[in-house]
């Protein structure tokens, strides 16, 4: 508590009603949603290895621009003080960077395919108006597509369990190589790189009839070309996942939400030929990507037995490889 009367001095919301626990996104940086007698509002301390000044300033800098211009997402609240839109404090027992939003109200993801086509305009929203956005402060680095340290953490995982998971992992890093060959082919080195979002996935939108009424957590905001998120987005949107026994998953993607989803973003600009026959690689990219750092670090994926979700993740990236000329017909008509 008293962490908490340090860091709400800093701001001028009025009276405090309440105070909850807010259990949505990362358990590393914590947030508590905050009744006050001038709103409701949304306080995160950013978790470590994510609290570089440099970089939230990055972050804050894209996201003040966006307000600016009435793209959809909470505003950020400055120090009673300074007007800063990050509050950094230091002390014997707590400290960090600690940030205060507005609470926007709003549903998760149905899965329907208006919602589904929403969410490929508004990427499409974002990356228009951030096309030339520049900002010398720090940006996070690094992609899932054509990484070393991907490769690599499927090697270093094939060595700690069985000949028949080392068998698994080689697979994946071949499919994972042959796939950034294929997106290096179609020109990807020479592609325009502008601010991105880098985290583009139905648990960083809110929602209310199928429309997206804010876009939340521009902590991984980076400068890379806009097929990444396009991409990852498309693959988050249209992936399919079903119950705890993660071997029954179905290989294939939902292909009416992946074609929503790229039309809604061809809505307000449209994708090159060559991004979009990309597409279907760089999701396989992703997906591999997304598992095996923290089956690296911990041997399981959230609830899943690592070795378990690793072979999930071969199933989807072969059915991926095998459809990709479908995929790209589907978008290309």
């Amino acid at each position: 508590m008293d962490e908490l009367a340090v860091v709400m001095s800093h701001y001028d919301i009025g009276t405090i009603r309440s105070i909850k626990e807010f259990p949505r996104g990362s358990r590393k940086a914590p947030k508590l949603l905050i009744d006050a007698e001038k709103g409701a509002f949304l306080l995160k301390r950013r978790a470590k290895g994510r609290d570089d000044s440099s970089k939230v300033a990055f972050a804050h800098a894209i996201q003040l621009r966006l307000i600016e211009l009435q793209f959809p997402l909470p505003h950020l609240i400055g120090t009673r003080a300074t007007e800063n839109s990050m509050l950094e404090l230091s002390s014997a027992s707590f400290g960090g960077i600690y940030e205060l939003f507005e609470y926007i109200p709003g549903q998760n993801y149905t899965g329907s395919l208006d919602a589904t086509d929403d969410a490929g305009r508004v990427l499409a929203l974002y990356h228009k108006l951030l096309a030339d956005f520049q900002t010398n402060f720090t940006s996070s680095s690094g992609s899932y597509h054509n990484s070393s340290a991907v490769a690599n953490a499927l090697t270093t995982i094939g060595k700690t369990g069985s000949p028949q998971l080392a068998e698994l992992c080689q697979r994946l890093r071949d499919s994972y190589e042959f796939c950034a060959e294929v997106v290096e082919a179609h020109g990807y080195s020479h592609w325009p790189r502008q601010v991105i979002h880098a985290d583009w996935h139905p648990g960083n939108m809110l929602f209310r009839e199928n429309r997206i009424v804010a876009v939340i957590d521009y902590d991984s905001a980076r400068i890379l070309p806009r097929v990444i998120d396009a991409a990852n987005g498309a693959l988050q949107f249209s992936i399919i996942g079903t119950d705890d026994n993660i071997a029954s998953w179905c290989e294939y993607a939902d292909e009416s939400r992946f074609k929503r989803f790229v039309r809604g973003y061809d809505q307000v600009q449209l994708l090159s030929e060559a991004e979009l026959h990309s597409m279907p690689h760089l999701m396989c990219e992703a997906l591999i990507a997304e598992a095996v750092f923290p089956i690296m670090a911990t041997g399981k994926f959230a609830r899943f037995d690592g070795g378990d979700f690793l072979a999930m993740v071969r199933r989807k990236i072969t059915w991926l490889s095998e459809h990709s000329e479908d995929l790209i017909k589907l978008v290309s008509e």
